[in-house]
C-alpha cells in the first residue's frame, strides 16, 4: 500500500527550473539568483523577466520588456465597469473576476502558440496591479486613476504605478524601494498552493487566465496569501508592545495559529522574512514602523521560545505595506501583482512539456456492499 503524504508534504510532484528552495540552508533562488540577492541589487521588472525568459535581461532587453510592460498596464474600461457594478465587499473575490473579465479581452484568447502564451502572461503582470489599484479605490467610493504613461525607456517602476494609482500622488521614493523588495521576495516560491494550483488547472490544457484565476482562489486562503492581512489585524489587537508577550501566551494556550509564524518548508529562518525584518529594523524610527515592528518582535520572540517556530514574509509585509500606505484589505491582492510573475513562469513551463496532473487518492471508506432498494431502508 502507497505511504498516504498528508498535504502532499515532502513529494516531488514534478521538476521545475523556475525557483528552488533549499529549507535546512535558508535558501531561496530564481534561476539559479539568490532571491535576497536580487531583493538587494535588483527590480522587480529584471525578476520578472528572469523568470519568465530565464536569464537576466540585457539594457536593450530590459527596455523592450518595460515598454511593452507600459504599453500593456491599462485595464480594459467594461472590466473596470463590471467591476464597479458588484457589490465592494472582498477585494480578492474581485480581483478574481476582474481577471476572469480580462480573458474576454485578451488580444490573444484561444492561441496555444508559445509566442502567444508569453504575450498573454505578459499582459497580466502588466495589468494585474492597474486592476488590484482600481478595486482598492472602487473599495473607498472613488474612481480608478490610470497608469502613469511615459518616463524614458525605463518606464515607471510597477511598484511607482500601483502606488500612484491607489494614492493619486506620486510616491516617496523610499516607499517605492520597499515595495519593490517585497514585489521581488514574493515573485515565486516553488510548488506553493497557489503556483501548484495554476499548474494542475494549466496541465488540464485550460487558458492561462482560467491558470490565475485558480491561483488567486488558493492565494485568497489565510493559510496561504491570507495570512499577512491576519498578522496586521493581529497587531492592532495588540495595540502596544508591552501587551504582546502576555497576548501570544493567552494565543498560544488557546492553541490559535500565529499568523505569519512558521513555514511548511523552511526548518531554519526564512531568508525573505529576514531580509524584510532587516529593512524594517533600520525604518525603526518611523512611527508607522516602530510601532508595529515593536509588537511583531515580542510575538516572534514569545512563539520562538515556546514553538521554535520562525517568522515568514507575511509577519513582516503586514507592517511593509501599511507603512507605504496600502490598506490592510489590499494585502493579499498586493501578493498577486508580484507573484503572478511567478505563476505565469510556472504555467509556460508545465505548457513546454506538459502532462496531466492526476494523483490517487487512498480510500478509506467503507468496502464493497449490496445496494438496498429504498423501501427496504431502515
Amino acid at each position: 500500500m502507497s505511504t498516504v503524504r498528508s498535504g502532499l508534504e515532502g513529494v516531488m510532484a514534478t521538476s521545475s527550473a523556475v525557483s528552488f528552495i533549499d529549507g535546512d540552508r535558508s535558501l531561496l533562488t530564481y534561476r539559479g539568483y539568490s532571491a535576497t540577492d536580487l531583493a538587494q541589487q535588483s527590480t522587480f521588472e529584471e525578476t520578472a523577466y528572469l523568470l519568465l525568459e530565464g536569464e537576466l535581461p540585457t539594457r536593450a532587453q530590459l527596455e523592450a520588456f518595460v515598454a511593452q510592460l507600459e504599453a500593456a498596464r491599462p485595464v480594459p474600461q467594461p472590466v473596470l465597469d463590471r467591476l464597479a457594478a458588484l457589490p465592494q465587499a472582498d477585494p480578492m473575490a474581485l480581483l478574481r473576476t476582474g481577471v476572469s473579465l480580462l480573458a474576454h479581452f485578451d488580444p490573444d484568447r484561444g492561441r496555444t502558440e508559445p509566442d502567444a502564451l508569453r504575450r498573454t502572461v505578459l499582459r497580466l503582470v502588466a495589468q494585474m496591479p492597474t486592476l488590484v489599484a482600481a478595486i482598492g479605490r472602487l473599495g473607498q467610493g472613488l474612481p480608478p486613476i490610470p497608469p502613469l504613461r511615459g518616463l524614458g525607456p525605463t518606464g515607471r517602476p510597477t511598484a511607482t504605478q500601483l502606488l500612484f494609482m491607489l494614492q493619486g500622488r506620486e510616491p516617496e521614493p523610499e516607499s517605492v524601494r520597499l515595495l519593490d523588495i517585497a514585489f521581488i521576495l514574493h515573485a515565486d516560491h516553488e510548488l506553493n498552493a497557489s503556483t501548484f494550483t495554476g499548474r494542475v488547472i494549466a496541465a488540464t490544457l485550460s487558458d492561462i487566465h482560467s491558470g490565475v484565476v485558480g491561483a488567486l482562489g488558493a492565494l485568497k486562503g489565510p493559510l496561504h496569501g491570507g495570512a499577512n492581512e491576519l498578522a496586521r489585524r493581529m497587531f492592532e489587537t495588540i495595540g502596544e508592545a508591552s501587551q504582546a508577550a502576555a497576548w501570544t501566551q493567552q494565543a498560544l494556550a488557546r492553541k490559535e495559529r500565529i499568523m505569519g509564524m512558521g513555514h511548511r518548508v523552511y526548518r531554519q529562518a526564512d531568508p525573505r522574512a529576514e531580509f524584510l525584518r532587516q529593512e524594517l529594523l533600520a525604518l525603526r524610527h518611523r512611527p508607522e514602523v516602530g510601532r508595529w515592528l515593536d509588537i511583531a518582535l515580542e510575538v516572534e520572540r514569545v512563539v520562538r521560545e515556546a514553538k521554535g517556530l520562525h517568522p515568514n514574509p507575511d509577519f513582516f509585509t503586514a507592517i511593509l505595506y501599511g507603512a507605504v500606505g496600502i490598506p490592510t484589505p489590499l494585502f493579499t491582492p498586493v501578493f498577486a501583482v508580484s507573484r503572478v510573475a511567478g505563476w505565469g513562469a510556472h504555467v509556460l513551463e508545465q505548457l513546454a512539456n506538459n502532462r496531466l496532473i492526476r494523483p490517487r487518492a487512498q480510500y478509506v471508506g467503507p468496502g464493497p456492499r449490496p445496494f438496498v432498494r429504498l423501501p427496504e431502508r431502515t
